[in-house]
């Protein structure tokens, strides 16, 4: 399949993900900079999932820039991760709303980490359907350092579990700060070679 319709496609989604997520942030309570404050929770999740949001746009448009098709395993991998995303906006407020919840929390980082390794299928699926493509063998899409975020999370679980209720929120933050900048550094090695 070639990936113009596609990449209009999952970036529609991403785009209506967005709108979603924003639209569910409520109104202060009045018009005090207090009140605006009070809800500090709600945009610092806000910030964390919109991040995540644009680092997936951000690389698929990267990614889909070397490639001209893919083929039926990506898109179904794709389609997972199309559902997955999709309920972000859910989890965000949930979370937000219910800061030191533990459920919340944890479905928080669920979320986080499916989307991960989703991702992380998705684009080793479309190296596998592009073998002959030599931009593709380029690049170094096995980095070790990839897995750092999955690290920093499963860290925020150990910290939930046991001392700090709102860990697995501010592992997150770190997590996907730490997955734009591995993909920065990659891709600037990647431009270097």
């Amino acid at each position: 399949m070639e990936t113009n319709r596609f990449e209009t496609f999952f970036d529609a989604i991403i785009a209506i993900v967005i709108t979603v997520l924003v639209l569910k942030i409520p109104q202060p309570a009045s018009p005090t900079l207090g009140a605006f404050l009070e809800l500090e929770t709600m945009y610092v999740a806000y910030f964390i999932s919109f991040l995540i949001l644009y680092n997936l746009w951000y690389a698929n448009h990267n990614l889909f820039g070397l490639v001209e098709s893919i083929d039926n395993t990506t898109l179904w991998i794709y389609g997972m991760m199309t559902f997955v995303i999709s309920l972000i906006p859910y989890f965000t407020i949930w979370v937000a709303n219910n800061f030191y919840s533990v459920p919340a929390e944890t479905m928080f980082g669920i979320i986080f980490i499916v989307t991960h390794i989703l991702n992380t299928l998705a684009t080793r699926a479309v190296y596998r359907s592009n073998p002959y493509n030599q931009n593709l063998q380029n690049i170094n899409h096995n980095s070790y350092y990839m897995n750092l975020p999955l690290i920093i999370i499963a860290i925020g679980f150990i910290l939930t579990y046991t001392i700090f209720v709102p860990g697995i929120y501010y592992a997150c933050l770190v997590s996907i700060i730490l997955w734009i900048l591995i993909g920065r550094l990659l891709r600037r090695d990647n431009d270097g070679n």
